[in-house]
């Protein structure tokens, strides 16, 4: 009988064409920083609440997946929005000397297109794949977005697109009135050889 149930177990495990996100492994504080339905579909794993990123798709979400499709299905359609990707780990958790890593930074974001999961809008920063360096331990990767004010250019200054390391989002949010956010979510993640 005990076989049985675990056959049927590994069954149903092989079936599953995707991973679900899950919480296991995360301090009441990681778990906490997500709030408000923002969700994350990258080809194998979708991303609706805080989570450890399962060691079989390390390697994927750091070599070959591109950005992850994002949705927020209550994001208002009229509305533009924000979105910012940052490691605040980098280069490692207990000595961040290069935090607030930009991954991704895109702005002019419609609200229709928020809500359908098909984000179009401004690079202001490319998408840069997760990629903790090995023995670094896990990586906070935090996803922001905001509400942006009618008729605001948004940019980076010249110091800001020479670097992607030591950036500070919060000035870059105040210097624009970004409000917000109105949603976050964040996975962590380490090197998939570690």
């Amino acid at each position: 009988m005990v076989f049985a149930g675990f056959c049927l177990f590994v069954v149903a495990s092989v079936l599953l064409t995707g991973l679900t996100a899950h919480s296991d492994g995360l301090s009441a504080e990681d778990e906490a920083f997500c709030r408000g339905g923002l969700e994350l579909s990258y080809p194998d794993l979708d991303i609706k609440a805080c989570m450890v990123i399962p060691q079989e798709v390390r390697e994927k979400i750091s070599k070959d997946w591109g950005p992850p499709k994002v949705q927020l299905a209550t994001a208002e359609k009229k509305k533009k929005y924000t979105l910012i990707m940052v490691d605040p780990d980098a280069p490692r958790r207990n000595n961040p000397t290069r935090s607030y890593w930009r991954h991704w930074l895109l702005v002019d974001i419609e609200g229709s297109g928020l809500r359908a999961g098909d984000i179009k809008g401004t690079v202001l920063s490319a998408y840069s794949r997760p990629t903790p360096p090995i023995q670094t331990g896990f990586h906070r990767y935090q996803f922001l977005l905001y509400e942006q004010p009618t008729d605001q250019v948004l940019s980076l200054s010249e110091q800001e697109k020479s670097s992607l390391g030591n950036w500070d989002p919060q000035m870059f949010v105040q210097k624009f009135g970004l409000e917000g956010p109105v949603t976050s979510l964040q996975f962590l993640t380490q090197n998939h050889r570690d």
